[in-house]
């Protein structure tokens, strides 16, 4: 007698699932609604913009023409920092291309508003700090004495940073 395969499990028995696995779809629809098919644009802008430019834009939408003949790019700017960006339009929109991996963007316009945004405040240009947690003395200490006997500062640093995150992981055997 054959066997009958066993349905894929369930959402409940697969266990935890990352938040953004969760909400893919969901963020995928929000951005396509603007007309950004490549969310990484979005939320990757200080990578791609660059921090300077990244500090005074924000991108808010792509438009398509009719013709479709490259899409057009709207940034948000303040009034005040619009001729800066303006200079910087054309290495901007190589930088966008080359994430979406050919000429999608073929002009960039500029939407001058107040440095808080639209409507009280909705678009801030400075992103919020990270909060970086301090890590306790006794770890930096083990984590230089481990990483001391390499020569080289940049690959010492990185294995010092490596050493103190595996240090500061909490052991799942251990209990919570």
């Amino acid at each position: 007698m054959a066997r009958t395969p066993t349905p894929p499990p369930t959402r409940r028995e697969r266990g935890f699932e990352p938040t953004g696995g969760l909400l893919k779809q969901q963020i995928r629809a929000a951005g396509e609604a603007r007309g950004f098919a490549v969310a990484r644009l979005l939320t990757h802008w200080a990578e791609v913009a660059g921090e300077d430019l990244a500090r005074v834009t924000r991108p808010v939408k792509v438009g398509y023409g009719r013709e479709g003949m490259g899409a057009t790019l709207t940034l948000l700017t303040t009034g005040a920092m619009a001729p800066m960006v303006e200079m910087q339009k054309e290495r901007l929109r190589e930088r966008v291309n080359a994430i979406y991996g050919y000429a999608a963007i073929s002009r960039i316009l500029l939407t001058q508003t107040a440095a808080s945004g639209f409507a009280e405040g909705q678009a801030e240009f400075a992103p919020a700090p990270k909060a970086v947690p301090r890590p306790d003395p006794a770890i930096v200490a083990k984590a230089a004495e481990t990483a001391a006997p390499v020569q080289d500062p940049a690959l010492r640093a990185a294995l010092e940073s490596m050493a103190q995150n595996i240090l500061t992981r909490r052991n799942p055997k251990e209990g919570a």
